[in-house]
């Protein structure tokens, strides 16, 4: 039986960590070993890392980074960022990654998906999708490259078809909630999980503990990304790494 996971969500940039609001905002947050070593010894369920510049750069992984995490890693770990063709995907699973998530490669070449996924598994397979809502009437638009491409297609019909073509998982970035601490978007579920049949996580809005303790309760199983609350104190947003782990997770 499938279980929920909570999982921080770590941005690099140049080789360090930053945290973003919807996109912007930046702050840097620390080295990502660091940042590692702690997670080690919360024993967090799973981590993902997203080089938010690599793909709207036309940066390749930096392998070498990537290496280091996974050697000092004692958890699952997901990496997104700059993977465009299945023998990328299948070097990074090679050092030690469970998981690769891809967003814009996979809407500019939908077929990566299905290269991916008879190369390492589907189960190894992310797509990360950013979507907004656009209108009061529950209309969704799909953007990629750090929301700053704007695609015509429906979010929804498109993550359906990564599923057929092989995703293993569909996680759902919520643009406007990104770092905002301001709580989940529930819409944003509702609209999009009855019809995804595969797992399903959610990242952006996070404000508590308790709050990702409710979202469990209501839409159990899920995965939960969580950015902001794991790595920053207060409303100044003050750099302090860490991990609580929800009592009914």
């Amino acid at each position: 039986m499938l279980r929920s996971r909570i999982f921080p969500t770590l941005l690099i940039r140049d080789g360090g960590l930053i945290k973003t609001q919807k996109f912007a905002n930046e702050k840097y947050v620390g080295d990502p070993i660091n940042a590692i070593k702690i997670f080690n010894e919360k024993e967090v369920d799973e981590l993902a890392l997203f080089d938010i510049d690599a793909t709207r750069f036309g940066k390749p992984p930096d392998l070498k980074l990537l290496e280091k995490i996974a050697t000092e890693s004692r958890m699952p770990l997901c990496y997104g960022g700059g993977v465009r063709d299945a023998e990328t995907a299948a070097k990074i699973v090679s050092i030690g990654y469970e998981k690769i998530s891809i967003s814009h490669a996979a809407i500019k070449r939908p077929n990566l998906i299905e290269e991916m996924a008879s190369r390492i598994g589907r189960q190894s397979v992310v797509v990360t999708l950013d979507v907004r809502k656009t209108n009061f009437f529950g209309k969704y638009a799909l953007y990629s490259q750090n929301a700053t491409l704007k695609h015509s297609i429906n979010p929804l019909q498109f993550a359906q078809e990564c599923v057929r073509l092989g995703a293993g998982e569909i996680i759902i970035n919520s643009i406007d909630r990104e770092g905002t601490r301001q709580g989940f978007d529930t819409d944003i579920i509702r609209y999009f999980r009855p019809s995804i049949e595969c797992p399903f996580s959610i990242i952006g809005g996070a404000r508590s503990i308790t709050d990702i303790e409710q979202l469990v309760a209501e839409f159990s199983p899920i995965g939960i990304g969580v950015g902001t609350i794991f790595v920053m104190k207060g409303k100044y947003r003050a750099v302090l790494i860490s991990y609580d782990r929800p009592f009914n997770v």
